[in-house]
Formats: C-alpha cells, structure tokens, sequence
C-alpha cells in the first residue's frame, strides 16, 4: 500500500505557546526582523508601507558593511584546501532592537548597529580549522531566541564542520552552560558520520548552510550531507531537537527509519541499514499555535540512482510535521518515491491561513523543485486540493534501478514552471533556430516530469533533459505569501539538466554500481553562439492565489536585455524573455521586492519594486553588485530600511533608506 499522507490527532493543538515563544509573535508588524523569514511561518511579509510605490525609486544607500571575512587569510586556506570564496553571503540578517544580526559565508557571526553599520561584535569560530566543507563555503542565516525569565539572548547557528553554536546576543562570547563552551556537535549520536572521518573528496561529511527554527525553548538545526558520493553507505539526514538553555538533545527524529520504525519498510532488503543523506538542507518553518516544526526532507543516497535501495524510501523528499516537545511525526507527505532527480525539496514552506469554499483552513504550502506547489492543512496534513498517483514511465538502461510506477500529483495550483521537455518546448524565434534546436536534441531522451534518467553512452543516446534542473525550478530562497490576501509569490527558473553517470572505482572505496559526475557535466544538447535550447521566459515570477488554487499572474523576471541583443535576435520583435534571476522575494503592505540580475540603468544588477496585484514593476533601483542574499525590512528610529547582501571581491550587506 502506497504511504503518502499520515496524520495524528495532537491533543497539544490548542495550548497556548511559552511567553518566550509568544513574544516573537508579531515581531516583523511591529519592525523588526526577529526570525529568517520575517516569522515562523516563513511568510517574508512586513505590514511596514513607508517605503511605497511613490518613493521606491528614491532610495538611497544609508550605509555598507564589508564581511568580516576579508579578514580570512584566504591563501593560506587556499593551499590547504584548494579553490575557497567568501562570496557565499547568502544570509538574510535578523534585526531585533536596533541591532542586525547575521552570519558570513565563513560562518562569522556579526551584530551591527541597525542605525549606521557600525559593528557591535563578532564572533569567528575559526571553520576553516576544521577540514573542507561538505558544499562549499556559505551560511544563510541564524536564529535568536531570549528567555524570559533569566533575561538571556542567544544567537544560534550552525557551521560547515557540523557544529551548532550559541552566542550571547549582547556581546558574542560563547554562552554559558549551553553545551562545551557554548556548542554542540551535531555529528554525535549519526551513524556513519564520526568527527575527523570525510568523504572521497577529503569534505566533511555533515555540515549546516541554513538556520535553525528555535521555538518552545528547542533549537532545529538542518543539516547538509553530500550529494556526490561513490558509497552506498552515508550519514543520515536525522534531526535533533535540542535544548536552548542547555545543548542537551531533547529528541531524534529519524529520517532514515530504522528497524521497527514506522517506514523502515519503504527501503527494501534493510537498505536502511547502510542508506544515508535524507537530510535537511534548506530554511525551516514552525508553527507556534500547534508546536509543528515543518522538516522538508531531501533526497536519499544517491541522489540519482537507486539500484541499492529499492523501494519508496521514506522520508525522503517528504514534508513531515513534527512536535517540537517530542519529535513525535504528526504527518508527513512524500512527493518524490524514490527519488532519482535530485527533487527534494528546496525550500522553507510558507504558513498562511485562507479560506477555500468558505471553510477556514490553516494551510501549508510547499513549494517544490518540480514546478509545484503542495497545500495541506497544517494540523492535520490532508491536501487542500486532490494530490493524485499517476502512472509514471519506468523504462531505464541503469542496471538494478527500479523506479516508482507512479508519482504524485498536485490537481491545484497549476505548475508555477515548465515540466518535462518535447519538440513544442524548443525554441522557436525563428524557423532557422527551431530547426537546430531540433538537431542539437536528436540523440537525448525527452519526454514529461519524472522521465527516467539514461546512461550516457559515446556514439548513442546522450542522456535524458530532464527540466526543471536538478538545481529546481524554485531555489533555496523559496516563496512570500501574503497573510492578509493568501497569495502566494514564488520566483522560479527555467533550466534544464543532462545527467552523466558513470562507475566509481573500487580502488577509490567506491561500491555503488552508478554516480552522478557533477551538476551539468554530462553531454549537452547546444546551439551555436549561446542561442537558448528552450522557449522563454527563462525566469519568472508567479502569484498563486491559494483560497482557489489559481494562479493570479505570472510575469517574466526582466527583458532578458543581453540575450535580446544576440546577433541573431537582435532584429527580431521578442517578447520579455526573462532570465534575469530568481532571487528570494520581500512583502511589504504594498510591494513585491525582489533583486534582478540586470536590466539596470547601467545594464547592471537591480532591485524592483512590483504591484502585489498585477506584477507589474512600479519602481527599479540600481544595485552596487549583484544580490545574493533574500532581502529583508526593518524600522529604526522611524525609517524604514531595506537590507540585502549584494557580491564584489568582499561582498557586502548593504541598508537602504528615503533620504
């Protein structure tokens, strides 16, 4: 029997939460910033409107802050550990009374003034002591919590070397009493995963690039496990509930089943003994009424071929609901079976409450690399909207693969982003284009989502498109819903991947029968002088109404202005082709706020304004760089700022305000 969707009745549902958890209730409409994602229901919504349609292009930069990281001695780090960049500072800071907080792609954490950008502490825990990181150097934020009786504050994070720290928000030194002098090591207690042991590649096996979910006085750290790996054995993904004041593990919840586990049974032959990954890398969302941390869970071991553990393998590519006291499931719904496109989910999801045929729902909408989106109700894990199994096609040359014969399905909302690859889907600007379009994909496999992968093979078929890329169709940066309308904006990307496998060597204490090279290393299918495979837009962004489950508007990411002005396009009347980004999204009560690659007024990176309504861009206002975190909002001292991290040799955070 197919185990898709499971729900316990929580007696706990209606509790009132601590006053510590309460106390953040609210926090962006009253100014502040105080969790990643503007609130535990990763909303990335402010009600502050002085920043307006009428003024948006007015902005002006109130000051910048270089990362700490410049302080790095990168060649040394260089010798030791081959290529390194610091210009992984993808975090979104917390602004909690007059102070920013954040963390830098070398996992510093830094507490500035909100006001002028002047720094208050930092913190350094020194990771590049600690071996190469499992994904590259990059940290996308942290999470404060305070007490209300003692009077602390803690700023927790976790690092590439698979530590979780805790600070004292008011002077950064390692807070007492919380683990050994201030962390925990999240490796203890993970089988396969013992501290000093690492993977093929000399990386970590576990490490952290996105921020805990702290409520109830328990910190939830995700974690990052590699992705390309020439061993069926790996660590897995298990996530820890861990005491705020204290660092002890409160609980486990084991992502890979094991034994007698409820789901130990969806890996067959008792590959759960050996099976790893299923971890959480992305943001995180929580549910303070009903104490539910909601775990979007990835892909198992490989992420692309699964010839040694057979079956459904929960809970991987699941969402799953847990109960922060006990890390009991509540519910859980898996979208991928047995996973083999990398489709694990990329996102936090978004908390919002709508109203579907005049009945009230606290929903939960996922949204998803494939393209879509799933809604359920969030205290008891039914789908909003019929998700159905559909037959799926299970023919593939990897020998020992036996794929799912069927996959979910979402009835509503329609796909934000394009599924699977046919000859209608190739480019077609001009007559001469559509025909090498059509040439350069003669020898791949094309067909709908979840077509089966394909070996690359010298001389013969090259490989299956698969699209959306296994990078997904929305990112880590995820969606914004609006808590007052229900509508839902999700940024998204039109790509596509070839997959090439190969057989590790067993001398390299390899054992899998198949692994994936790397993203895109595989044969692809080209066009001459950097033509586009695929129709536009290349990037988009997408309004879902979620009391209907329609889309309201969906509206290209730029004018694609550097491909427009391609020697064979250029003439042509084309229109808006996207492919400008899909960075996260902000909400305001009057704006959609979202960072684009270009289309400045120099050509270059810029920040727009767009009407929540229509998507039509009211405002645009040039960048220094380009963007690389989610921006955030904030008041101080009775202005609004908008704050992101934008790239440069050192990149920076930077604070925008009226003049």
């Amino acid at each position: 029997m197919r185990m898709s969707t499971f729900s316990v009745v929580c007696l706990a549902a209606g509790l009132m939460a601590p006053a510590s958890a309460r106390a953040q209730h609210g926090a962006a409409a009253a100014g502040e910033w105080r969790v990643y994602a503007g609130d535990q229901g990763s909303t990335k919504y402010s009600s502050l409107d002085q920043i307006d349609a009428t003024n948006f292009e007015d902005l002006r930069v109130a000051w910048r802050w270089r990362s700490a990281d410049a302080s790095v001695d990168l060649e040394a780090l260089r010798e030791r550990q081959g290529p390194v960049s610091i210009r992984g500072f993808q975090v979104t800071p917390l602004m909690i009374g007059g102070t920013l907080y954040l963390s830098t792609a070398m996992y510093q954490v830094a507490a500035i003034d909100a006001g002028t950008g002047e720094v208050r502490w930092v913190y350094d825990p020194q990771v590049y002591a600690g071996g190469r990181p499992t994904h590259g150097y990059g940290s996308r934020g942290i999470a404060y919590w305070a007490d209300d009786e003692s009077g602390d504050e803690r700023i927790f994070w976790g690092t590439s070397e698979g530590w979780l720290h805790a600070v004292d928000a008011k002077t950064g030194q390692p807070a007492p009493g919380f683990g050994a002098n201030g962390r925990v090591d999240l490796t203890e207690g993970i089988p396969r995963a013992d501290r000093g042991d690492v993977n093929y590649q000399g990386r970590n096996l576990l490490g952290v690039k996105s921020p805990p979910v702290v409520l109830r006085d328990v910190v939830v750290t995700p974690t990052i496990i590699s992705d390309f790996v020439i061993r069926k054995e790996a660590p897995p993904g298990w996530v820890k509930g861990i005491d705020a004041r204290t660092g002890d593990t409160r609980w486990v919840f084991r992502t890979v089943p094991q034994a007698d586990d409820f789901g130990a049974d969806t890996w067959l032959n008792e590959s759960w003994r050996y099976s790893g990954n299923a971890n959480i890398w992305p943001p995180m969302s929580a549910d303070e009424e009903t104490g539910y941390v909601f775990l979007p869970i990835g892909t198992p071991t490989s992420d692309y071929y699964g010839g040694h553990r057979l079956g459904d393998n929960l809970f991987a590519e699941s969402l799953v609901a847990v109960d922060i006291e006990t890390g009991q499931r509540m519910w859980h719904f898996q979208a991928v079976h047995h996973g083999v496109w990398d489709y694990d989910f990329p996102a936090a999801p978004n908390l919002v409450d709508i109203t579907v045929d005049e009945r009230p729902i606290k929903a939960i909408a996922q949204v998803s690399k494939q393209g879509f989106t799933y809604v359920f109700d969030r205290v008891t894990g039914d789908p909003v909207w019929p998700i159905e199994e559909r037959p799926v096609e299970t023919d593939t040359d990897l020998e020992g693969e036996v794929l799912s014969p069927t996959q979910p399905f979402p009835t509503k909302p329609p796909p934000f982003e394009y599924q699977g690859v046919g000859i209608d889907d190739l480019v077609d600007f001009t007559p001469e284009i559509r025909a090498l379009a059509v040439e350069a994909v003669r020898n791949f496999r094309l067909g709908p989502l979840f077509t089966p992968p394909m070996l690359s093979v010298e001389g013969g078929l090259q490989g299956t498109i698969q699209r959306p890329h296994i990078a997904g169709g929305a990112s880590w940066s995820g969606a914004a819903v609006d808590p007052e309308t229900g509508m839902l904006y999700v940024p998204s990307e039109n790509r596509f991947s070839v997959l090439k496998y190969y057989t590790p060597d067993p001398a390299e204490g390899g054992n899998l029968r198949y692994t994936q090279a790397d993203f895109d290393s595989g044969t692809q299918p080209v066009l001459p002088q950097g033509l586009p495979l695929l129709k536009p837009p290349y990037s988009r962004m997408t309004a879902i109404d979620l009391n209907t489950g329609e889309h309201a508007w969906m509206q290209p990411n730029g004018d694609g202005d550097r491909l427009r002005n391609h020697p064979r396009l250029r003439d042509l009347d084309l229109p808006p082709l996207g492919g400008e980004g899909h960075g996260g999204p902000l909400l305001t009560r009057t704006l959609l706020v979202s960072a684009l690659s270009a289309g400045g007024s120099d050509g270059g990176p810029r920040l727009v304004a767009r009407d929540k309504a229509t998507g039509e861009i009211l405002g645009s206002l040039d960048l220094p760089a380009g963007a690389i975190g989610t921006p955030m909002t904030y008041l101080h001292e009775g202005a609004q700022y908008i704050a992101l991290t934008v790239g440069g040799e050192v990149p920076e955070l930077i604070a925008l305000r009226l003049p």
